[in-house]
């Protein structure tokens, strides 16, 4: 196998050199303050093996990554009955749109744009006080990342929900069509905070490894979903994972990933190893720029790609 630590570290060296940034996210004015020069890898391989770059362990603020891991929790809630108010296509819209939501009467077309999120999100607020839904939602997060020092960036949470307009909009128009159960208060409150969610590359790559491993952690064997719910969340993050820019990188990187406007991305490479990078200048879609490019290089370099060398 190809040296994954050298690999890692060019990716890095050429990656903070770069001035091809990208622009940080703006309309959340906390993500406006970050530093664009900022770049992190971290690779965790099958056997535990970490391979780290850049500012990977820097803590920053997942955004919509955490509604892979919302996904999972109310799939283990309700099943496939989830489906029924999220459906499971690529938007080809931002991931902010009101015209597809009203065109579709109300259900978002699929889990991972922000429509979509708040539908989740209710779901698991259902029977609980928000503060306990988000409780629940933080520690599944720490579960996953062995690290309890995980925690809510609440300043980037009240920013959000000052300027979450357009949110607050999305998921009115859906309690309207019976979409949302719960107060919409109640589940933008959760929505804005576990977005604000903040963790480091090393931290999140730890998270996400049981989508890598056919739905368990390969150094505890403890199974978080059945492999074959795994395979399924891995598909919507392949082509729905990046919005309107989501074929584009199935074309560019060809393996399966979310990302945030904070800069981060969480990438998958089935049967081989769990990825997280964050670089926080971002395309006109809202993805990572520099985090594309750098897992471009990675896969390329590893063959990871699950469409082939």
């Amino acid at each position: 196998m190809p040296d994954i630590d050298a690999i890692v570290q060019e990716i890095a060296t050429e990656m903070r050199h770069r001035t091809d940034r990208g622009e940080v996210a703006r309309y959340i004015p906390e993500l406006a303050r970050v530093d664009p020069h900022q770049f992190g890898l971290a690779v965790i391989l099958e056997d535990g093996r970490v391979a780290a770059g850049g500012d990977a362990d820097q803590p920053f603020s997942i955004q919509s990554i955490s509604k892979v891991f919302t996904l999972t929790l109310a799939l283990g809630m309700a099943g496939d009955d989830l489906w029924t108010r999220v459906g499971r296509e690529p938007s080809g819209n931002p991931f902010n749109s009101i015209v597809q939501l009203e065109r579709e009467r109300g259900r978002p077309r699929n889990p991972f744009i922000n429509a979509g999120a708040i539908a989740v999100t209710d779901l698991i607020v259902s029977g609980h006080q928000p503060r306990e839904s988000l409780g629940e939602i933080l520690r599944f997060m720490q579960f996953l990342a062995g690290d309890t020092s995980i925690a809510i960036d609440k300043a980037v949470a009240a920013s959000e929900r000052r300027t979450g307009f357009r949110n607050t909009a999305l998921a009115n128009y859906m309690k309207s069509f019976g979409i949302i159960d719960n107060p919409v208060d109640f589940t933008l409150g959760v929505y804005f905070h576990h977005c604000a969610i903040a963790m480091s590359c090393r931290q999140l790559a730890m998270a996400g490894r049981f989508l890598a491993h056919s739905g368990r952690n390969p150094s505890t064997g403890y199974s978080v979903v059945s492999a074959e719910r795994a395979r399924r969340i891995n598909a919507l993050m392949l082509t729905c994972g990046h919005y309107d820019g989501s074929g584009d990188f199935a074309y560019r990187v060809g393996l399966p990933g979310k990302s945030g406007v904070g800069g981060g991305i969480l990438a998958v490479a089935p049967g081989h190893a769990s990825i997280a990078v964050w670089a926080p200048g971002l395309d006109g879609a809202g993805n990572s720029h520099l985090g594309r490019l750098a897992l471009e290089r990675l896969t390329k370099a590893m063959g990871w790609s699950i469409f082939g060398v």
